[in-house]
């Protein structure tokens, strides 16, 4: 039986998106099988479950209005009077890209892509890192264009992994109702706030704490979403979801196993938790005839698993599994697979009826989550913790906008709960956190300084 590691810490990462490009290896051909995921023989010992559900996951894991505008186009026109086919240059769109690549001097491009995002009035998250690119940016399909564009004049980043997902006619009528008020509150309805763009310098555009695995390097095998049902469907096949506990909660695919964990970081130890990896059969074969210790006995009640035959895992948009994937090839794993395009790219691409997907996947934007075809979902966020919640969740004796939710609540101090209280209403009163004068110089100086500078020119 696999074992789940308590969560550590809740860490919210910031951006997922689609594959490497980059020594691209074949895609995994498999024929179909009617034998349901559920009931596959390894699999059958993955019992035990996060919650009640009809997911199988792992053991031992911690539980704890007014009406819109209508859109109008750059012609002045509503949207719904237009010409399908006449291109509008108003749209938005949410496109997430990432790229490993070898990049020392990632800081240098900070300033000019900040400048031209700014200057495109495109927003968003981006992160550099010196082993490479990861963000999700919202804009006109021009401006996005163009943004995308600039990046890849860098050689180095040239074959950008893009996903691009629909907004809404109602989300762009916020959107650009909101822009045109208040550039400073674009509101916590936009997918995007308006006018505001971050682009942070990290150490690693996906956080796992293990600078020696480098999917530049080495990375599995890519499956495109039409070849996916089939790789997880037959019996030989692991199927890892590679998301976190707050992920999982809402969708995963059937049959998949939950490692439980909060942080990407937890994988690698869950991974060396629940596998015997390299030589550790030996090891274990001859701590057996040595005789073990009473702790050791302990842990010998669930016995680590063999390394399955064939892994396959899945992200929302592949940026987490190709450093996963070099992480269990870099353990002795042989044969590791991943999806091309993570869980977008399949809601894309394969048709509700034929999908092994159940559920929502959450998304890092105002969307909170997306069903098949990337519309937007029925999820919302907790501004306490970053989590989604549903109509559900916002009915329970926990919920309180802004504070806290049924998943946060007990975790949550009084004192952390009263400073939410006060960040939300300074948001209600000025639409910002921080009040209007937030960041801002002091329009005149105080007297203790006014006082000083008059004995300076008194004494010359």
């Amino acid at each position: 039986m696999l074992r789940c590691r308590p969560p550590l810490s809740l860490a919210l990462r910031m951006l997922s998106s689609s594959s490497h490009t980059s020594n691209p290896n074949p895609i995994f051909h498999l024929p179909c099988t009617s034998r349901p995921t559920s009931g596959l023989p390894l699999k059958a010992r993955l019992s035990n479950s996060c919650s009640s559900d009809r997911r199988m996951t792992l053991s031992k894991c911690f539980t704890g209005a007014a009406a819109d505008p209508i859109p109008v186009s750059s012609s002045g026109k509503p949207h719904c009077c237009q010409n399908p086919e006449e291109p509008d240059s108003d749209s938005l769109v949410v496109v997430s890209f990432y790229r490993f690549a070898d990049f020392p001097d990632h800081a240098d491009l900070r300033k000019p892509l900040k400048k031209l995002c700014e200057d495109l009035r495109v927003s968003g998250g981006i992160i550099l890192a010196p082993e490479g690119i990861n963000g999700s940016i919202c804009g006109t399909r021009e401006s996005v264009e163009r943004v995308l564009g600039f990046i890849q004049t860098d050689d180095r980043l040239k074959g950008l992994r893009q996903i691009e997902s629909p907004v809404s006619p109602e989300q762009e009528a916020i959107h650009h109702g909101h822009s045109t008020s208040s550039p400073l509150a674009a509101g916590e309805d936009a997918p995007f706030r308006w006018d505001h763009v971050r682009v942070k310098l990290k150490k690693e555009i996906v956080t796992l704490g293990m600078p020696e695995v480098s999917p530049i390097e080495k990375v599995g095998k890519y499956v495109s979403p039409k070849d996916w049902n089939a790789l997880i469907s037959d019996p030989d096949t692991v199927v890892i979801d590679v998301r976190n506990n707050y992920e999982t909660r809402i969708g995963m695919f059937k049959g998949a196993v939950d490692p439980c964990t909060t942080a990407f970081r937890e994988f690698p130890p869950w991974v060396e938790d629940q596998f015997r990896l390299d030589g550790s059969e030996l090891e274990h074969a001859n701590m057996e005839k040595k005789g073990l210790d009473e702790s050791i006995n302990k842990d010998a009640e669930i016995p680590k698993q063999k390394m399955p035959k064939r892994v396959a895992m899945y992200c929302t948009g592949g940026i987490r599994c190709e450093k996963a994937s070099s992480f269990l090839l870099n353990k002795g794993f042989e044969e590791v697979y991943h999806l091309k395009g993570g869980i977008l790219k399949y809601l894309e691409e394969v048709p509700k009826t034929e999908s092994l997907w159940e559920g929502e996947c959450f998304v890092f934007d105002k969307r909170v989550s997306v069903e098949h075809g990337l519309v937007q979902g029925n999820f919302k966020l907790c501004y306490g913790c970053k989590q989604p919640v549903s109509d559900a969740d916002m009915e329970a004796p926990e919920w309180e906008y802004g504070v806290s939710c049924p998943h946060c609540f007990l975790s949550k101090s009084e004192e952390e709960k009263e400073r939410a209280r006060a960040r939300q209403r300074q948001f209600e009163t000025w639409g910002i956190i921080g009040g209007l004068d937030k960041g801002r110089r002091p329009a005149s100086k105080p007297d203790s300084i006014k006082r000083n500078q008059t004995k300076l020119s008194s004494s010359v």
